[in-house]
C-alpha cells in the first residue's frame, strides 16, 4: 500500500487537493491501482512520512502493534476505520465463514512471501525456554525484550550488523508470527538495546541457566572449560580490552579479545566471560571459577575439565580451593617426564564411536594405563591424534639438526672452544627439544660435536605420536573413565565453533567495550537456542545440526493469496505455506506446532481498480 496525491481544479479557479490510500493490484490488462480508501486532506503531515502511514495502515488491519509499543496513531485509526467500512457485510455474506466462492484461476497471485520455518522454530524455543520471563525478571521492559527477541532470532537464523538487521527482518515473516510492526526498526533502536542489555547479562545468564536445568535434566557435576579469541575490524582505540595476542581465528594482524565458555557434558552453556585479547590461557582459572559460582553456585565435588594451556599448578590449586575436583591435560614437560612408562607394555585399548552428527567420522581408539604418583594419572595414546603428533615431531626434529649443525660450526671455527660451555649448549638443546633430543646420542669428540640417530629408540618415538598424559585429584574413577570425561571437553570446543560459525561471532564491529561484551553475550543467548533445538532432536534419535535444520526450513513461507471473485471483489489470505514433508519431519521432531499464525482475511472491491 501507499498514498497517492490527487488534484482537481473547480470551475470556480479554485484547487482541490485529495489523498487517496492505493495498492498495485494485477488484472487481465496489466498493473493497476486500487484505491482503499480516501485520506482526505494529509497536508499536516509530511510527504516523506506517506510510505510510513500507509505501512503503520497496512500492519494494522493485519492485526500487528506498533514495535514502540504506544497507543494507535489517532489518523492510522481513523483510516483503518474507514477501510473497515467500506469492505461490504450485508451485501456479501460470504465472506464470512468457509462458505465457497467463485474466483478468476488465472488472476489468482502470491504476493509478500516471507522466511517463516526459521524464525518460526526460533521464536517456538525462545517460549519454550520462558527466555521472555528471564529478561523480564532482570527489569528489561516490553520493548526491550521485543527487540533482545528480535537480535537474538538474527543471530541465530541470518547473523548480521545492527544496520543490516532491519532489512532481515523484514525479508522474514517475524512481524507476522510475533504480531508487531517492525517496519520502523532501525540501528540506533539496536544500538540502544544493547546497551539496555549489558549491565544485565549476568542475571539473565544465571537464570537461563536455572531454567534450562528444569526443563532439560541438565548434569551439573560436569564443567568443561575453554578458550578462544575473536577479533575485530577497526582500530578499537577506544577499547580497553582490544588487544592483540594469540590468535586462534589466525587473523595476528587484528586486536582480539579472548572469550572464556564454561558448559556442562550436554554442552549447555553455563557461563562465560570476555577477557583482554593478550590474556594468558592459565590467567583466566581464578576468574571463570568466580564467574562459575556465581551463576551456579557453590556445587562441591563438581569436576572442572581444562586443557593444557591451564593445567598449572597454582591453577589446579585454585580448582581446590573451590570445592571442585578436576581432570586435566598436562602440560608437555610433565608428559615428557612420563616418556620411558609410555613404552612399557600394560595398555588396555578403548574405543570412542563416530560421533552420530557425524557419520564419517572415525573411530577414536585410544590405550590407556593408570600411573600413581599422588593424583591419578591416565597416559593415553589416540590414533586420532597421530598425524597431529607426527607432524610436530617431524618439525622439532628438523629444527634439532639445524640447532646442532650451526653449533658444530661455532666450535670448529673456535668461537667456541670451553667444553663445559659447548655441554651447556647440548644440555639446552636437550630441554628445547626433549621430544626428539632422547633419541639422539649427542656428545663432543675429538674437539667436534657430534649427533648419531638411535633408530630403534627414534621407531619407539614414533609409536608414541598421539600419547597425551591426564591428571586427577579423583580417587574413584579409572583411567577409561578419566579419559571418556576429558574427551567431552569436546563441548566446549564445539560450541565456539557454532558461535563463530552458523552464528557468526567474528568478525566484531563494535568499537566501545560495553557493546562487543554485549555482542558476544547475544552470541551466547542464540547458542542456547541452538544447543536446546539440537539437543530436542538428539533426544528423539534425530542427529542433525542447526545449520543443516535452518537450510531446509529457508523455503518454507507466510504468504499472502490473492483471489479476484466473480463477484467484483478481491480476498486477500496471509497464511503460511503447507509444509513439504521434510519440513514436516524437523516440526514434528521438534513438537512444534504446524499452525504458525491464524489465517488473515482482508477483502476490498474491485471496482475501486483505476
Amino acid at each position: 500500500m501507499y498514498i497517492r496525491k490527487t488534484t482537481r481544479h473547480a470551475k470556480n479557479g479554485r484547487t482541490y487537493e485529495n489523498y487517496l490510500l492505493v495498492e498495485s493490484v494485477m488484472t487481465p490488462k496489466g498493473p493497476r491501482q486500487k484505491v482503499i480508501c480516501s485520506l482526505g486532506n494529509l497536508k499536516p503531515r509530511p510527504a516523506k512520512e506517506w510510505l510510513v502511514l500507509a505501512r503503520q495502515v497496512e500492519q494494522a488491519l493485519l492485526g500487528q502493534l506498533s514495535i514502540d509499543m504506544a497507543p494507535t496513531d489517532p489518523l492510522v485509526a481513523d483510516i483503518v476505520a474507514k477501510v473497515r467500512e467500506r469492505q461490504p457485510k450485508e451485501q456479501h455474506p460470504k465472506q464470512v465463514g468457509d462458505e465457497p466462492i467463485s474466483v478468476y484461476p488465472d488472476r489468482i497471485e502470491v504476493e509478500q512471501g516471507r522466511e517463516a520455518g526459521t524464525v518460526h522454530v526460533g521464536n517456538e524455543f525462545w517460549n519454550r525456554l520462558e527466555i521472555d520471563d528471564v529478561l523480564q525478571r532482570a527489569g528489561l521492559s516490553e520493548r526491550e525484550r521485543l527487540l533482545t527477541r528480535v537480535m537474538t532470532l538474527n543471530r541465530l537464523i541470518s547473523p548480521a550488523s545492527e544496520h543490516a538487521m532491519p532489512d532481515w527482518v523484514n525479508r522474514t515473516a517475524l512481524q507476522d508470527l510475533l504480531g508487531v510492526d517492525l517496519s520502523q526498526l532501525n540501528d540506533d533502536t539496536l544500538y540502544r538495546n544493547l546497551d539496555q542489555l549489558w549491565p544485565r547479562r549476568s542475571k539473565i545468564e544465571k537464570d537461563l541457566v536455572e531454567k534450562e536445568r528444569d526443563l532439560f535434566n541438565i548434569d551439573t557435576t560436569i564443567y568443561l572449560y575453554d578458550l578462544t579469541s575473536t577479533y575485530f575490524e577497526g582500530k578499537c582505540e577506544g577499547n580497553s580490552i582490544a588487544m592483540r595476542g594469540y590468535s586462534r581465528d589466525k587473523r595476528p594482524d587484528c586486536k582480539q579479545v579472548v572469550v572464556g565458555l564454561v558448559v556442562n557434558r550436554d554442552g549447555f552453556p553455563i557461563a562465560h566471560e570476555v577477557f583482554k585479547g593478550n590474556e594468558k590461557d592459565e590467567k583466566t582459572v581464578d576468574s571463570m571459577l568466580k564467574v562459575l559460582e556465581a551463576r551456579v553456585g557453590k556445587k562441591e565435588g563438581a569436576t572442572v575439565v581444562v586443557d593444557r594451556g591451564m593445567a598449572y599448578e597454582e591453577n589446579l590449586e585454585a580448582i581446590r580451593g573451590a570445592g571442585y575436583h578436576y581432570i586435566v591435560a598436562t602440560r608437555q614437560l610433565e608428559r615428557n617426564k612420563w616418556l620411558e612408562e609410555f613404552e612399557t607394555e600394560g595398555w588396555r585399548e578403548v574405543v570412542r564411536e563416530p560421533s552420530p552428527n557425524n557419520p564419517a567420522q572415525k573411530k577414536t581408539k585410544v590405550r590407556v594405563k593408570e600411573g600413581e604418583c599422588g593424583d591419578t594419572y591416565a597416559l593415553c595414546l589416540s590414533e586420532e591424534r597421530m598425524a597431529k603428533d607426527r607432524a610436530i615431531r617431524e618439525k622439532h626434529e628438523a629444527r634439532l639438526l639445524i640447532d646442532l649443525g650451526k653449533l658444530a660450526k661455532r666450535v670448529e671455527s673456535g668461537k667456541l672452544k670451553a667444553e663445559d660451555k659447548i655441554y651447556e649448549k647440548i644440555g639446552r638443546l636437550k630441554e628445547r627439544y626433549p621430544r626428539v633430543a632422547r633419541y639422539y646420542t649427542i656428545g663432543l669428540e675429538d674437539g667436534k660435536v657430534y649427533w648419531k640417530e638411535n633408530k630403534e629408540k627414534k621407531a619407539i618415538a614414533e609409536s608414541l605420536d598421539g600419547g597425551y598424559l591426564l591428571r586427577t585429584d579423583r580417587k574413584d574413577i579409572n583411567a577409561e573413565e578419566i579419559w571418556r570425561v576429558y574427551s567431552l571437553l569436546t563441548r566446549a570446543e564445539s560450541a565456539f565453533r557454532a558461535m563463530k560459525s552458523p552464528l557468526a561471532e567474528r568478525p566484531i564491529f563494535h568499537q566501545l567495550k560495553n557493546r562487543v561484551e554485549t555482542h558476544i553475550f547475544l552470541c551466547v543467548l542464540a547458542y542456547h537456542l541452538l544447543v536446546a533445538i539440537e539437543k530436542t532432536l538428539q533426544d528423539r534419535g534425530l542427529y542433525t545440526s542447526w545449520a543443516t535444520v535452518r537450510e531446509t526450513l529457508s523455503n518454507h513461507q507466510i504468504v499472502t493469496v490473492v483471489l479476484a471473485t466473480s463477484d467484483g471483489r478481491t480476498l486477500r489470505i496471509r497464511k503460511a505455506a503447507k509444509p513439504d514433508p521434510k519440513h514436516l519431519a524437523i516440526y514434528e521432531a521438534l513438537g512444534i506446532s504446524l499452525r504458525m499464525i491464524k489465517p488473515i482475511k482482508i477483502w476490498s472491491q474491485d471496482s475501486d481498480v483505476i
